[in-house]
């Protein structure tokens, strides 16, 4: 398969001028849409005409000009047919499950994900009769162990949130395709990064909110899938998306849009710190977990499947053991050294920390967290770009030792 470049594909993607040929996109921000000929109305119901089909539209929460051209410049970033923006990635991960899964129907997932997906798959999909195995991301043949013949779905993520673990992405795609199984991956700690569906994956899940939109201040999420599942997913009758109705604002869609340009920077940008900042914590002794680290176990895996151009990503971890050492660690780095934020989330331009245990991944219970190795006193690091490099390494250090990890 040719090497796929996201940014050229991204770029070389029909560019949206705005309406009066202004560089940037307009914001329809229309909750419907005018036609000239009754005759067009009834044909858009009948899925006749649309967007792709005459450049019909109908209403903001089928499909939206602004949010039809985020769509399509992220479906070339992936190399995916086609994609729906969605108002969080939550919703993008629930819409895609439940858009092929039916009452009665499983799915085989990782044990690492995040816990919001994981009360998903675990708490509220079996009150549908939807029931979920969960095994190792790291051993595809678990995956192969775990599956009925009423499997539908293999859901992985691409680095497990929060212990980093890699899916080896070509195998579950070789081995779900062989039993005719959807391979659905959420790729949000690793845009551009990697490219899911060059490796088999059937459809790609984002959360935009983290690195791909990047500033913190919105929500969004997105489905990258082929034009069939778009058009599932946005049906008048049976569509997912069109019916429950997690709909994009066409603002945040244009927000969006802008700051892509800058996704590689910025994610060349994290790469490069996090690798930095975890190789100085190695060198120091600290329990540092980084999988663009030699030392890490699948470290060989990962670079065999990444884009070299954007590095091992933006998040590390340091085991503290305990919840009072993490604290300890925290308290340290963001009020003496002011060298991040205690918050939860990613791919902010400051460095956001928080212990994953009793915060992002406090849906799953401790027994779960133990089997799925998460530690508890695990802070997860998502790596940001201000201050100078060489102060940051200075502050990280100091606070490893004020927290008495050295």
């Amino acid at each position: 398969m040719p090497h796929h470049d996201p940014l050229r594909a991204m770029w070389e993607a029909r560019r949206e001028f705005g309406e009066h040929g202004g560089v940037c996109p307009s914001i329809e921000r229309s909750s419907t849409f005018t036609v000239m000929d009754p005759t067009v109305m009834p044909e858009i119901f009948d899925g006749l005409r649309g967007p792709e089909k005459g450049g019909c539209f109908l209403y903001s929460r089928h499909f939206n000009p602004t949010v039809d051209v985020l769509a399509r410049y992220l479906a070339a970033m992936e190399g995916t047919e086609a994609a729906v923006c969605t108002a969080s990635g939550m919703s993008a991960i629930a819409c895609s499950l439940l858009q092929i899964c039916r009452g009665g129907d499983h799915i085989v997932s990782s044990d690492t994900v995040y816990g919001g997906t994981h009360a998903l798959l675990a708490e509220l999909l079996p009150s549908m009769q939807i029931e979920t195995t969960f095994v190792d991301p790291r051993r595809a043949e678990d995956f192969v162990a775990a599956t009925r013949p009423t499997t539908r779905v293999w859901y992985t993520e691409t680095m497990g949130n929060p212990t980093l673990k890699i899916a080896d992405i070509r195998a579950l795609a070789r081995l779900a395709h062989e039993r005719q199984i959807t391979l659905v991956v959420d790729n949000t700690f690793t845009p551009l990064m990697l490219a899911p569906a060059q490796l088999g994956a059937d459809i790609v899940v984002y959360s935009l909110t983290k690195f791909v939109n990047g500033a913190s201040d919105m929500i969004a999420g997105a489905i990258c899938c082929s034009q069939d599942l778009q058009l599932q997913l946005m049906g008048l009758h049976t569509g997912r998306v069109m019916l429950f109705g997690p709909t994009m604002d066409p603002r945040a869609a244009f927000d969006i849009i802008q700051r892509l340009p800058s996704l590689g920077l910025r994610m060349q940008e994290h790469g490069r710190r996090a690798l930095a900042l975890a190789r100085r914590a190695e060198e120091l002794g600290a329990p540092v977990h980084y999988p663009g680290l030699p030392s890490h176990p699948q470290h060989a895996l990962l670079a065999s499947m990444v884009n070299p151009d954007f590095g091992f990503g933006g998040m590390f971890t340091i085991d503290c053991r305990t919840p009072e050492l993490a604290e300890r660690l925290m308290a340290a780095l963001q009020n003496e050294e002011r060298f991040g934020l205690i918050a939860v989330s990613l791919g902010y331009f400051d460095t956001l920390m928080s212990c994953s245990g009793s915060s992002t991944s406090s849906e799953i219970p401790p027994e779960d967290q133990e089997r799925m190795e998460l530690s508890p006193g695990l802070v997860r690091f998502a790596v940001g770009y201000t201050g100078t490099l060489e102060a940051r390494l200075g502050q990280m250090e100091r606070g490893l030792r004020s927290a008495g990890l050295l």
